[in-house]
């Protein structure tokens, strides 16, 4: 069919979790208060990490780091979920649409990383402790996790590239309450054979080299405790990783669940559930985490409490 012949789809309605008024109205205030405790959580951990001297180490410089791209990806989704959920048909540009998707890939696939990264260390901490200050400097901290956002934006490039390059002649309706890549390629009147593979491949190659550098860094590390003669050692060295797993385990169990799964496979439905938890829930779980598993983090914010209340 000639280009000429096609309808040019110039905005998308987003059909968002569901067309009952009542529920909008409750997810609406369900979610504006998980975006709110999530960016003023990340945010705080942000500020708690600079102005903490303790704290200025190369594992909480991740955890900053890690805060900040689960502010912006959050921030990538809930602000304009939100807006849909206040009117009667939500919509969205074609350009924003694609704008929306670029970002959400960059954020998503940079936590992947940046996860592993924090594995590697807690690796390099317990495993040569002695050496970990010359191991993990300060440059080499940077390179990592610029590394980390470099992947990260190839990554999302290629697919919103890939599909800014099809044809959209209608329907315009997404089944989704963002633009999630499955959903538009469903909307496609071009071949998304080529989107599928990318979509397949990229995920499972970065997810599979990310997660494995996870898994190898927890093998050491385990070997590495078990070593340790003292059961408060074994604790203590234990109670710095637990923090780091839990978030590992959440942020990978319902990303693969999500992407990586064969097309015949997907249920619209189920994706838009895990879709929320992993859009929106995990982005406010982690400083939670990390604030309540931690002691720094929670000894740092007891002083920053007293000091604000009894300045003198």
């Amino acid at each position: 069919m000639a280009e000429d012949n096609f309808t040019v789809v110039t905005e998308f309605i987003l059909l968002g979790l569901t067309d009952r008024a009542d529920m909008k109205i409750v997810l609406f205030v369900l979610f504006l208060v998980i975006y709110v405790v999530t960016f003023v959580g990340n945010l705080g951990m942000i500020l708690l990490i600079r102005i903490t001297p303790k704290l200025h180490t190369p594992m909480y410089f991740f955890l900053s780091c890690l805060s900040f791209v689960d502010a912006c990806y959050s921030s990538a989704i809930a602000p304009k979920m939100l807006i849909n959920l206040l009117v009667v048909r939500g919509t969205i540009s074609f350009s924003a649409c694609m704008v929306q998707h670029l970002c959400f890939g960059v954020f998503v696939t940079t936590e992947g990383f940046l996860l592993s990264v924090m594995a590697y260390d807690r690796y390099v901490a317990i495993v040569n402790p002695l050496l970990y200050t010359v191991a993990m400097s300060k440059r080499k901290c940077v390179v990592l996790v610029t590394g980390s956002w470099i992947c990260g934006t190839i990554n999302s490039l290629i697919h919103t590239v890939s599909l800014g390059k099809l044809y959209f002649c209608g329907p315009n309706v997404v089944s989704h309450f963002f633009c999630d890549i499955p959903s538009l390629l469903k909307l496609s009147c071009s071949d998304t054979s080529l989107n599928e593979l990318l979509l397949l491949t990229f995920s499972g190659v970065i997810a599979m080299a990310t997660f494995s550098v996870v898994i190898i860094s927890y093998m050491f590390i385990i070997v590495a405790i078990l070593r340790i003669r003292s059961a408060a050692g074994r604790q203590k060295a234990f109670s710095t990783c637990a923090s780091h797993l839990m978030a590992v385990t959440i942020f990978y169990g319902t990303l693969s669940f999500s992407y990586i799964q064969p097309s015949s496979q997907y249920s619209v439905e189920q994706e838009k559930v895990v879709s929320v938890f992993y859009t929106l829930v995990i982005p406010m779980l982690n400083p939670l985490i990390y604030s309540v598993r931690n002691k720094d983090v929670k000894d740092a914010m007891k002083r920053a409490v007293e000091i604000k209340h009894f300045p003198c």
